[in-house]
């Protein structure tokens, strides 16, 4: 993930891989866990990617790859749901 400021916020770039003609989304407590209001752009090198301007403070994160939902497996930080699962947890300061 790659971050830049912008006015109190960051730019946070998410990225994953997956297969070709994948439809992949990005939801977390930044979007109310909207699972189609992120949607990732399929790269040259073959990842997904989108960047979202998010605002300081601990986020949780899944990925919707071709609907369903997997934690970023690059991402270091991960915690339980209460849905028996675990999230994916980005610290943006």
């Amino acid at each position: 993930m790659a971050r830049s400021s912008l006015a109190g916020k960051k730019r946070v770039t998410f990225k994953i891989q997956a297969e070709p003609k994948s439809e992949v989304f990005v939801a977390g407590t930044f979007n109310g866990w909207n699972p189609r209001k992120n949607k990732l752009t399929r790269k040259e090198d073959g990842s997904y990617r989108t960047t979202i301007l998010l605002s300081k403070g601990r986020h949780q994160y899944k990925f919707i790859v071709n609907d369903i939902w997997c934690v970023d497996p690059a991402c270091p930080e991960w915690a339980p749901n209460g849905l028996g699962s675990l999230n994916s947890v980005i610290s943006v300061e």
